[in-house]
């Protein structure tokens, strides 16, 4: 079984304008909600390609109740831990010719609802996917991923980090299966910009030699390099098409990888379909359907377990 991580899982209030104007009534043209958070988009994507996946963190409130329902709706499975207090945070993503994103703040999370998450990781079993995507409220302890995988060690269970800087530096001694930093962040993990695929590649190697498997580069419009544990290194420029929305493409790469590997056993078809995945949320106003992903495949969707 997959499960994914979410501490701050939110509802995505999406609306499109014309023209921004600060300080007047704006009026929107086109206005959606979406289930948000890093590993929420993970479970959609892992969804709508045929995988399930159990989706962990915490809800509160109202919002947390639709998000629960919402996530129903898209055939994901939930296992949220309900908080008494607050509620499940809404963030605001306006796309008016350049995105603007109002994140909220969401709900304190106290220290019985953590132990309960860690009793139910406890229950994960040898061959299970442990996704770990975003970052840490700040009423939790900033190494909390370091705290889930220490006491997961040892038990077969593979898992995949999404995060930044120190928050994935240190949980590379628990040997996670696939890490998907993006360009600029594999860069500030060492004080540097890196401006060329020799230079990204060379510092992907270093991650490993750390302890990460396999290292997948997202680059935007440049496309993506992997740096499998075994084999050759394969890097491809995206597909071609009109960006409308980057939020959820890297998390959809994620997903799709998960996907196409468990699909196939083969890291180069994990890393096509991770490429099509990311691509088709890129070119979409939010996370991609199966048709959308697979039209950017150019083979069979059988031929990647799908």
């Amino acid at each position: 079984m997959i499960y994914t991580v979410t501490f701050n899982p939110s509802l995505d209030y999406v609306i499109s304008l014309d023209k921004l104007e600060k300080g007047q009534i704006n009026r929107t043209r086109q206005e959606h909600i979406y289930p948000g958070g890093k590993g929420i988009n993970v479970s959609v994507i892992l969804s709508n390609l045929g995988y399930s996946s159990v989706a962990l963190g915490f809800e509160a409130g109202f919002t947390g109740k639709t998000l629960r329902e919402m996530l129903d709706q898209f055939g994901c499975q939930t296992d949220f831990i309900h908080l008494d207090e607050g509620m499940t945070r809404i963030n605001v993503k306006i796309n008016a010719g350049e995105e603007t994103e109002i994140n909220g703040q969401g709900p304190a999370i106290p220290e019985r609802a953590v132990e309960e998450l860690y009793g139910k990781l406890d229950a994960l079993q040898a061959g299970d996917y442990l996704v770990l995507a975003g970052s840490i409220p700040d009423c939790l302890p900033s190494d909390m991923y370091e705290r889930i995988l220490e006491r997961l060690e040892g038990r077969g269970i593979h898992y995949i980090v999404d995060a930044t800087k120190d928050l994935l530096l240190n949980v590379l001694k628990y040997h996670p299966f696939l890490i998907k930093p993006n360009q600029h962040e594999l860069g500030d993990m060492f004080g540097r910009t890196l401006t060329t695929e020799e230079e990204i590649i060379a510092h992907a190697r270093l991650l490993q030699e750390m302890g990460a498997r396999h290292v997948l580069v997202s680059m935007a419009g440049d496309g993506a390099i992997l740096v499998p544990e075994d084999g050759e290194v394969i890097r491809e420029r995206p597909p071609k098409g009109e960006v409308k929305n980057s939020v959820g493409a890297g998390d959809s790469m994620v997903a799709g990888f998960l996907a196409g590997y468990l699909g196939t056993g083969s890291c180069e078809k994990a890393f096509r379909l991770g490429q099509a995945a990311g691509s088709a949320t890129a070119f979409d106003y939010w996370l991609a359907d199966r048709a959308s992903i697979v039209s950017l495949l150019g083979e069979p969707a059988d031929s990647y377990g799908l």
